[in-house]
Parts: C-alpha cells; structure tokens; sequence
C-alpha cells in the first residue's frame, strides 16, 4: 500500500492548523527594517520543487525562510530539510547570486526560534532526499517502515500500521522459510 497524498487529521495536525493561521494570512508586515511575508508560493524548476513557505523575512539584504512547527525545538532532520528545500526554491526564484546561508524554525510550544544553517552537507542530503522521494512516486514502492515512538502521533499512523505491517513481513517470511 502506498500513502502518497493521505491525509488523515489528528490532534497534532488540526493543533498545527491552528497554530498556522496568521503564518497562512499571506499578510506582509514591516517593522524596524524587518519585512515578513507570510504564505509565500514557492517552486523550483530545476528540482521540481512546489511549495508554501510559512513566512520569508528579508533584513539588511539577507533573505531567508521561517518554519513554524508547533512542537519543541530539538535536532529534526526533516524540518531542516524543509528549510532547505525552501532555501533552494527562493534561491532559483529570485536569481540570488550566492546561496542562502541560514534559515529558522519557530517551534510554537517554546515560543524559540531555531537557527538551521544552510551548509553542503544539509544541501546535499536534501538533493539526496528530493532524488529519492522523485523515485518513490515515479515506481510507486513505499519504503520499509519501522515503528518508532514518533509514530504513534503520525497522523498516518492508521494507513501505515508499522508495528502491523512488520508482525506481517516476519509470519510471510517464517511461511516461506517452512516451504523451503
């Protein structure tokens, strides 16, 4: 079974909806030389990228993107791949003539802010992901799934039964260990 395009809501995501609708007001402010844009439609013809961007800020020359998450600050690869994949959108977009170096998540239930810098190694596991999310959709597998204790508050978490789908694979597997 293959979830692409599910979506199922949950606590999480009607709380995160919430959280979001002054992020999503596509209102523009400025104040003390700082310009936020909010609901910012992003794309990027070489990566085949399409998006929202939460808020840009622009300040002194400097352009970046800002994630609002709802949970609490920690070290989460996939928002700053998030992050990243903005960056390379606004990047394209605005003919930018060096890379954008830094980015921030503002995680709701502390009220931080997170700096995300924009370095080759987050830059290139990010091509890495985009690549392999690309063949995903164009085979139609899914990848393994493993249950962890994130899982449970996936709003997913119905369609894709980890703890399930694993107990599955081991009574195929010890079945067709017993034929042979």
């Amino acid at each position: 079974m293959f979830v692409t395009f599910d979506f199922v809501e949950n606590a999480h995501t009607v709380e995160g909806s919430l959280l979001h609708e002054r992020a999503d007001s596509s209102e523009r402010t400025e104040r003390n030389g700082l310009i936020q844009t909010r609901t910012v439609y992003l794309y990027s013809t070489r990566y085949g990228l399409t998006g929202i961007a939460d808020v840009i800020e622009e300040q002194r020359g400097d352009i970046y993107p800002v994630e609002y998450k709802k949970g609490r600050k920690g070290e989460w690869k996939n928002d700053q791949l998030q992050l990243c994949a903005q960056a390379l959108c606004l990047e394209e977009m605005l003919r930018l003539p060096q890379p954008i170096p830094r980015a921030f998540l503002y995680y709701a239930s502390t009220a931080q802010r997170q700096e995300v810098r924009l370095d080759d190694d987050l830059r290139a596991y990010t091509l890495r992901t985009i690549e392999a999310v690309r063949t995903l959709i164009e085979t139609q597998t899914r990848p393994e799934t493993s249950y962890t204790p994130r899982c449970s508050g996936c709003s997913l978490y119905p369609v894709c039964l980890p703890r399930e789908i694993k107990k599955l694979r081991n009574v195929s597997m010890k079945h067709v260990e017993k034929i042979f």
